[in-house]
């Protein structure tokens, strides 16, 4: 996987494309790419995160910096305890000390969109699973799902946009129930919402594939992509570091921006670092 995954559309390319999902290689780019942004914007240390990425942290005079280091890569994923049995995330981030304190669970819908709503009630379990055993943990709900259109011949329990353009039924629902999962942001809220929900409709036809559709959710909607990470760090930082001034080890690192790892991404990319990763890398001074 490499640095392949910094960027999304680079990510999502595979989970269009792809042909079969019981074997989870057509989501485990995506996985990549969580782990990734965790590190480059988050500012979370690659050995915290769960799968680790292609990347390692240098502490030297200067600061924190980022290094490619592809033999470092792993695809797994972590168990965590929940109240009522343990539960396999895909990204979590573990502070030594601490245990679980953020983490994202990633799910991928190609067809079959009268099926959301069991993908709905499965994600409000595994909230409060997880919640339960670990009220603080700061958790992300990412769902894709393939923009197949009907003018390419799909079906209409397979179809996510119509020939006019409008967003099926089922998505449409589906969406309105993911709004009501998101919203955590203290400790003692419900359990079964999230801190952070993203839902990306992924385009599958040329010349987009990969793309985030553009249209939905609409721009401004809290469910869209751009929102979903800063939430994350939002709700992180009002538990974790506002609380323990003490533990240094609690707070964001910064990141050089003479760091070997953005020259490397700067030349693979051919852009300028925010162009290429599509977001803006959480550097120091």
């Amino acid at each position: 996987m490499s640095l392949d995954y910094v960027n999304i559309t680079q990510a999502l390319r595979v989970f269009a494309g792809a042909a079969a999902h019981q074997s989870q290689e057509h989501i485990k780019p995506t996985h990549q790419y969580v782990a990734l942004r965790l590190v480059i914007e988050g500012g979370f240390l690659p050995d915290e995160i769960t799968p680790h990425p292609p990347v390692r942290a240098v502490r030297i005079r200067e600061g924190w910096s980022l290094e490619y280091s592809p033999e470092r890569e792993t695809t797994s994923e972590s168990t965590v305890f929940g109240g009522m049995k343990t539960k396999q995330i895909d990204v979590v981030v573990a502070k030594k000390g601490v245990g679980p304190v953020l983490a994202v669970s990633v799910k991928g819908t190609f067809r079959a969109y009268r099926n959301l709503v069991n993908r709905m009630e499965e994600a409000i379990g595994d909230s409060t699973n997880v919640h339960v055993m670990y009220p603080g943990l700061v958790y992300g709900f990412l769902s894709l799902i393939r923009a197949n259109r009907e003018s390419e011949g799909y079906a209409a329990n397979d179809m996510g946009i119509a020939r006019d353009g409008s967003i099926s039924p089922q998505i449409q629902r589906y969406f309105a129930a993911l709004n009501e999962m998101a919203g955590c942001k203290f400790v003692r809220n419900d359990y079964t919402r999230y801190e952070s929900v993203g839902l990306v409709l992924v385009e599958n036809s040329d010349p987009l594939v990969g793309t985030v559709n553009a249209t939905f959710p609409q721009p401004g909607s809290p469910l869209r992509i751009e929102p979903f990470f800063s939430r994350l760090f939002e709700i992180y930082d009002l538990r974790y570091p506002s609380r323990a001034e003490h533990m240094p080890a609690i707070r964001r690192a910064e990141w050089l921006p003479n760091s070997p790892l953005f020259h490397e991404i700067i030349m693979r990319q051919g852009h300028p670092l925010d162009e290429g990763l599509g977001y803006g890398a959480r550097l120091s001074g």
